[in-house]
C-alpha cells in the first residue's frame, strides 16, 4: 500500500516589535541573539530544549526553566476571546 502525505505549512508573522529589554544583545557563545520569530520556530525551539535537558549549561537551570514553561503554559490557556 502507497500512502501519499501532503504537508501544508503555515507561517505567522508576528509584526509588533518586543522591548530590546527582554533579551540580551548576545548569546553566551558571542552569536548575536534572536528570538524565534513564529509558532514553528518556537514549536522547534522547545524541542531542542527538551533534547538538551541533559547539557551541563542547562541542567542547573532545569527547575527556573520548568517554572518559566509552566507559567507560559498558563498564559497560553488564557480565553482572550
Amino acid at each position: 500500500m502507497r500512502e501519499i502525505v501532503e504537508r501544508t505549512e503555515v507561517r505567522t508573522v508576528v509584526l509588533q516589535e518586543h522591548p530590546a529589554r527582554l533579551r540580551p544583545a548576545q548569546r553566551l557563545s558571542g552569536e548575536a541573539y534572536t528570538l524565534p520569530e513564529d509558532a514553528v520556530e518556537w514549536l522547534e525551539a522547545l524541542a531542542a530544549l527538551r533534547a538538551d535537558m541533559t547539557n551541563p549549561w542547562i541542567y542547573p537551570f532545569r527547575e527556573q526553566i520548568a517554572r518559566a514553561c509552566e507559567r507560559t503554559a498558563a498564559a497560553l490557556r488564557v480565553d482572550t476571546g
